[in-house]
């Protein structure tokens, strides 16, 4: 592809983008695309070039997501957030498409990026504002878990197709919510209340399948006010029910999208999780995602 072929394929796989390069007669660029449920992921060589997203262009109306940056050849300056890095081979960051970002390719390059919804990441804004623009790479701590997935992803793309896919790439963006989430909290710096709010986290992950679940049962198994419980929460703009009821249906969601549960009802996956309503699932569930649990399994199991 050429500039201006370039963008406007960027701009209508990864939202509105403005594109510069210095030697534009020049520029040259290819792009593979996967697109898995509401996750896509993109392979993408380019010559050196600028991207830039601004404010002119940033609609607050629409979806935010969350963009992952893993570089393959060449080097990548991000800025976002007041923070710039630059990714090297072997490393990768994120940004988020609701705020303005700037992409510098000096060179030629080559990179994976995938584009999914910002509440996939299951953090507070607060702790995502934290490790924006910030690398992670495969030379140290948990990066080295987490990016070879990524790799191995980027080298394999003809191979991601239908539920398994899906699964195994949402498996590795949940390793990669771990590691940032350890980013978050080195950066941030692990207070009382940071440890109270990870503790709850962690008992509420473990007993989604209990049906007396909520603010009270957590409070009491964390041995604490339920005052305090709501207001490390809050410090997040967060409802400890809200988060109850989101990972009980991303749970639903995951189960659903498995084809190897494909035989299970869905009420019988709803009542793993804690929830035996059927109509209430149904009702929850089409509000979080957009379409009732029948509807989403057909799809995904049908290879979309």
């Amino acid at each position: 592809m050429n500039l201006e072929e370039w963008r406007a394929s960027v701009s209508k796989s990864f939202a509105p983008l403005h594109i510069f390069a210095d030697r534009p007669d020049e520029f040259q660029a290819k792009i593979t695309e996967v697109q898995l449920d509401n996750v896509h992921l993109y392979d993408m060589e380019t010559s050196a070039h600028q991207v830039l997203r601004d404010s002119s262009l940033i609609d607050d109306t629409q979806e935010p997501f969350c963009k992952m940056s893993l570089q393959l050849r060449g080097e990548c300056q991000l800025i976002q957030d007041g923070r710039s890095c630059t990714l090297v081979p072997g490393d990768l960051g994120i940004y988020v498409t609701q705020r303005p970002y700037e992409l510098i390719y000096p060179s030629e390059q080559a990179s994976l990026v995938i584009i999914f919804p910002l509440r996939m990441m299951q953090m507070s804004p607060d702790h995502i504002n934290l490790i924006t623009a910030t690398p992670v790479s495969r030379n140290s701590g948990l990066g080295r878990v987490a990016v070879p997935l990524f790799e191995q992803l980027a080298q394999n793309m003809q191979m991601l197709s239908g539920p398994h896919a899906l699964a195994l790439v949402k498996s590795a963006l949940d390793i990669l919510v771990t590691v940032l989430s350890a980013e978050s909290r080195e950066t941030a710096g692990d207070t009382g209340g940071t440890i109270i709010f990870h503790r709850a986290v962690s008992y509420i992950d473990a007993h989604l399948d209990d049906e007396n679940l909520n603010p009270t049962t957590v409070a009491q198994a964390l041995f604490i006010s339920l005052r305090q419980l709501h207001t490390r929460f809050s410090e997040r703009q967060l409802t400890v029910s809200s988060y109850i009821r989101r990972r009980r249906l991303n749970a639903i969601r995951e189960d659903l999208s498995n084809p190897l549960l494909g035989h299970e009802p869905i009420h019988t996956i709803s009542a793993r999780y804690g929830l035996h309503d059927s109509a209430y699932v149904s009702k929850a569930f089409k509000q979080e995602f957009g379409e009732s649990p029948a509807a989403f399994r057909k799809r995904i199991l049908d290879g979309q």
